[in-house]
């Protein structure tokens, strides 16, 4: 880090994460401005710039690796030992499926598009979460869940989305629905600390939980899909998780769930990722950067000033930096 420079990178402090709290006091330390690619929103909220589309792309993909390999039914290419997506999408055809296989996926923003740009390419049908639970298909399918299809109030009262985001304390998964017909799960929701789990180490002991393999490309590590012990890697992408035992085991044996949990996903298509990235930082990030920004964009997400303070918008992290909480 130069001092009394400005910077615009993925700092991943803003939630509070304990890895990076020294990095954090050293940009107050530098006097470094920090602006932060991973809090830069229009005023409604909404995520101007990221990797997540790639994330689902590949995590999506990779799902389908892990399926393969878990069935025997089928082998494709790593996405990282591709060219290009277009190569990594010559390898769809490649993609064996059992005429009633069940796909589910968590989420709705960009991770969740990418990973329905992956499924449709592949030619899974979608279906509503009501047919998906209910109905059995001659053909592939996949549905996509919100957090309305998955929570319900503990009290019984009505489900309010609004209410849901605002505080999720007070409410249980139903997603045990959706597990007992699901070959494979995806997630790609962003998942609240105060949340329910998606399903917990109970659910998956469950005889009744049907699912293969889990790709959890939103990778919150031993909390809300239970079966997500650590991250993986790229050169190692794959584990088992055995729900008896509660612990690692042998992706391929017969009694583990087959995990996918790379934490870096975008990097298995860089070029594509790349790419994509730098087009919305020119289009969406730049103008207010160099000009007007009425909606105060870059001031929005900007953590840390030249004088070495937190910006007000940031000053939540004050008491967390100092190590009291």
């Amino acid at each position: 880090l130069i001092p009394n420079k400005t910077y615009f990178f993925f700092s991943h402090t803003y939630k509070k994460q304990p890895y990076n709290r020294e990095l954090l006091q050293a940009l107050l330390d530098k006097k470094v401005s920090l602006i932060d690619y991973e809090v830069l929103t229009l005023s409604n909220g909404k995520r101007i710039i990221g990797f997540g589309k790639y994330a689902g792309i590949v995590g999506t993909y990779n799902a389908f690796i892990a399926y393969g390999k878990k069935s025997g039914a089928y082998t494709i290419k790593p996405a990282n030992a591709c060219r290009d997506r277009k190569e990594m999408e010559g390898e769809y055809a490649k993609i064996k499926l059992p005429k009633n296989f069940k796909l589910a996926i968590t989420g709705a923003g960009r991770v969740g598009h990418g990973a329905m740009e992956v499924l449709e390419g592949i030619g899974l049908k979608k279906v509503t979460p009501e047919e998906f639970e209910t109905q059995t298909f001659d053909v592939p399918v996949y549905t996509q869940l919100l957090v309305t299809h998955y929570n319900e109030r503990l009290d019984g009262k009505p489900f309010t989305r609004g209410a849901f985001f605002e505080d999720p304390v007070d409410y249980r998964s139903t997603f045990m629905r959706y597990a007992k017909v699901a070959d494979v799960y995806v997630s790609c929701h962003y998942w609240d600390n105060r949340s329910p789990f998606i399903f917990s180490r109970e659910d998956a002991k469950s005889p009744d939980f049907n699912i293969k393999v889990v790709a959890d490309v939103s990778c919150d590590i031993d909390c809300a899909v239970a079966s997500t012990l650590r991250p993986s890697t790229i050169a190692d992408p794959l584990y088992g998780y055995l729900p008896k035992e509660e612990k690692e085991g042998n992706f391929m044996d017969e009694n583990a769930i087959g995990v996918m949990a790379v934490d870096n996903l975008p990097c298995e298509l860089p070029r594509d990722a790349s790419e994509d990235f730098g087009n919305e930082l020119i289009k969406n990030v730049l103008p207010p950067f160099l000009g007007e920004d009425p909606e105060r964009i870059i001031d929005r997400a900007t953590e840390t000033n030249l004088e070495g303070s937190l910006t007000e918008e940031f000053a939540y992290l004050q008491n967390w930096l100092e190590g009291k909480e």
